[in-house]
């Protein structure tokens, strides 16, 4: 048993005896400034934000809450897990909104507006504290429908055709007054969709249809009226023509007159016939050029004299 304590003591560890590991402090002072380097690397990279173009920011603090400082574009400086950045965009949004309302004649609109808006950049910390980041989801599309309905109840269906950019005008000046209240710009208002109902839109339809009609009627007065015209100064014409002749035959007793219009309608006749692909043999007298044979014709008017026949030496003038 003694030996057996002894054996025991023996292998015994002396902690004295055992040595210090070599550099284990410097391993802890490094491993310690590894982490107070990476704390401060992080306080720093908390302690800084950017602000990008066409954005404001404001500071939320946790002891005084919302400043009334609006930060510009650029890197500022808050305190680490006090204080946290708000970012606005304060570009212009584009919205549409659509209501259906009545006329002044009890006619169903349908008006679908496009609205360009942004946030009042001096006011963000109050739309933050009253609307938050979604403010104009929260007011627009109400305030909307609120004007779209007082406006276009003052004007008939057809107005609202016929006066669009004067009702388009009265929306904007109404709607922006609206937003005004509620720290909200509106840059520009305009209708893109002017919709009435069925009903509406057959008796439109049924009236453009009438009046085309009636065009289509004074059309056809107005050329019916034109071709009268036209024909009393042909007939005008062809009296004035028949009175020229007569008064040519008068003044002509040895029928040289005659003698001109037959060849003249020896022409016309060459003319057609020479067009013929038939091959046709005509003498001077069927070619109406017989110039020596006395001329067979007589032009009776009951108030002009009558050419009775033409002899060689000159023509015959019987009056009636």
């Amino acid at each position: 048993m003694s030996e057996s304590g002894s054996g025991g003591n023996k292998f015994k560890p002396n902690l004295k005896s055992l040595q210090k590991i070599p550099g284990a402090g410097n391993i802890g002072k490094l491993v310690g400034l590894l982490v107070a380097g990476t704390g401060i690397a992080y306080a720093l990279s908390q302690s800084f934000y950017n602000v990008e173009g066409g954005h404001r920011a404001i500071v939320y603090n946790r002891f005084v809450g919302i400043k009334d400082t609006v930060y510009d574009e650029g890197t500022h400086f808050i305190i680490p897990m006090i204080e946290r950045p708000i970012i606005y965009n304060i570009r212009d949004r584009v919205n549409q909104y659509s209501s259906l309302t009545g006329s002044r004649d009890l006619q169903m609109v349908n008006v679908t507006i496009r609205v360009l808006s942004k946030p009042n950049v001096k006011t963000l910390p109050i739309i933050y504290r009253t609307l938050g980041n979604d403010y104009d989801e929260r007011v627009l599309p109400s305030i909307v429908k609120e004007v779209l309905k007082s406006v276009v109840a003052k004007y008939t269906a057809a107005q609202l055709i016929t006066r669009r950019e004067t009702v388009s005008n009265k929306i904007k000046e109404r709607l922006v007054e609206r937003a005004r209240d509620f720290n909200i710009e509106l840059d520009d208002v305009s209708i893109t969709h002017l919709t009435f109902g069925r009903e509406y839109a057959n008796a439109v339809e049924k009236k453009q249809v009438a009046q085309q009609e009636a065009e289509r009627a004074k059309f056809i007065v107005q050329r019916a009226r034109e071709t009268k015209k036209e024909i009393i100064v042909r007939a005008q014409g062809e009296a004035k023509a028949a009175k020229m002749v007569n008064q040519q035959l008068r003044d002509d007793p040895y029928g040289n007159f005659l003698a001109l219009r037959r060849i003249d309608a020896a022409k016309e006749i060459a003319s057609i016939l020479s067009q013929s692909q038939n091959k046709i043999y005509l003498d001077s007298n069927n070619l109406l050029v017989n110039m020596i044979k006395p001329i067979s014709q007589t032009i009776v008017s009951p108030m002009e004299p009558a050419i009775t026949g033409v002899k060689d030496e000159g023509a015959v003038i019987n009056y009636k």
